[in-house]
């Protein structure tokens, strides 16, 4: 951390309360603190901090205060007090790292970190604690607690129940947040840790999910088409993008049901390029795994597979003229798009002398270099298609593109 990285974040709280602060001056006074007078960067934050708050008569933004803050209202560079109960414990990413997990009040939940050379007595799960003196930070987008060898930990004698408020998929933001969803598609695993992804909707938009698998009996799959209430969920944020990570959630199945309201992209180009791995392939039979096996039945996780089942898929390109996209078709689109189905596929492998490789050939020749509509979901930079369309040829758009060149049909 710099002081120009402090400048900006004491800038920014004074801003949110609606004070207009001079960051040259900021800088200053940092500066002074921390190079003339010794003070840790820290100290030197909170004490600016103060003086500025009362220069500009505002209230709320950090400080030595033991007032107890809704968890809420916290923001990145406050020095706070909060009252919470620890939700979730995830494993630590690092030796300097003591503890991780969630904490939580009536208000909100957000994520906190204790550090090692804190030497801070570790919390427990489902226990309330008070905290004084804990350093707010922002971590990938949001606040993130740190208790440092300053902070005083005392556990509380309290058993109140929290009810998490649901917050709608469209309103999420980075940082910790509750959903009730419907899982509406479950996709193939892309990485050995994974233990499921898919993608869950409400009525106001979907949302990308992942569970990692876990030392131990680790957590349960999600069940295709159920609606669940999902709480403390941590919200990642990637390329503009948030999603769902529920190793940190408890989830609980609900009786009702969902409208999923869809934001899908829409592209229309053509498709010009039908990647290999595309047109009959086979799957890994194992529970859970649904990876695609090598041409001897391999598995990356399961080794040999015999018992392997066969699947449809289309791995293109398609070109809208300004952009290229990745697209990935499954079984139900390449069907209704080529006209072949799953048995007639498999049948045609099993007696043709190019086995699998005629009905890539057959599908590369159906669909290159024509023109489609898809609709679907990006994920890791590829469109997940989950409708596609032809094209059709329009008469009258050919007559307005010629009269805009000044040409004449043939």
């Amino acid at each position: 951390m710099n002081l120009s990285e402090v400048t900006e974040r004491i800038s920014r709280k004074l801003e949110a309360k609606g004070a207009q602060p001079d960051r040259q001056k900021i800088e200053s006074r940092l500066s002074r603190l921390v190079e003339e007078f010794g003070v840790n960067l820290d100290e030197a934050e909170r004490t600016v901090t103060a003086d500025l708050a009362r220069e500009h008569n505002v209230t709320g933004v950090g400080g030595s205060s033991t007032e107890i803050r809704p968890i809420h209202e916290i923001v990145p560079g406050e020095w706070v007090t909060i009252e919470g109960k620890i939700v979730a414990l995830t494993p630590p990413v690092s030796p300097s790292i003591a503890q991780t997990g969630i904490i939580a009040d009536s208000s909100g939940a957000m994520r906190f970190v204790t550090w090692a050379r804190a030497n801070a007595p570790t919390m427990e799960y489902g226990h309330w604690y008070r905290l004084e003196s804990a350093v707010v930070d922002e971590y990938k987008g949001a606040p993130n607690l740190k208790i440092h060898s300053g902070t005083t930990i005392a556990q509380m004698e309290k058993d109140a129940p929290l009810l998490p408020s649901i917050t709608p998929i469209a309103e999420l933001k980075p940082g910790v947040g509750s959903v009730r969803a419907k899982f509406i598609q479950e996709w193939e695993a892309s990485h050995d840790r994974m233990l499921q992804t898919g993608l869950l909707g409400d009525e106001t938009g979907t949302i990308k999910f992942v569970i990692w698998k876990e030392e131990g009996e680790g957590k349960e799959k999600l069940d295709l088409d159920a609606v669940y209430n999902i709480f403390y969920a941590t919200v990642d944020e990637y390329n503009g993008r948030l999603s769902l990570a529920l190793n940190t959630a408890m989830y609980i199945t609900d009786e009702g049901d969902i409208e999923v309201g869809r934001t899908e992209t829409e592209i229309r180009g053509a498709l010009v390029h039908v990647a290999p791995g595309s047109g009959l392939i086979k799957r890994c039979p194992v529970e859970g795994c649904n990876r695609t096996l090598s041409r001897q039945n391999y598995c990356p996780v399961h080794e040999i597979q015999p018992e392997f089942r066969y699947d449809l898929r289309i791995k293109a390109v398609l070109d809208d003229g300004i952009r290229a996209r990745n697209v990935l078709m499954q079984r139900e689109v390449v069907e209704a798009l080529t006209g072949i189905t799953l048995d007639e596929a498999v049948s045609i492998a099993e007696t043709n002398p190019l086995g699998m490789d005629e009905i890539f050939y057959r599908i590369r020749n159906t669909v290159l270099g024509r023109y489609y509509t898809c609709s679907g979901n990006e994920f890791g930079g590829r469109l997940l298609v989950n409708s596609c369309t032809p094209i059709v040829f329009q008469p009258e758009e050919l007559a307005s593109l010629l009269n805009r060149a000044g040409g004449e049909p043939a």
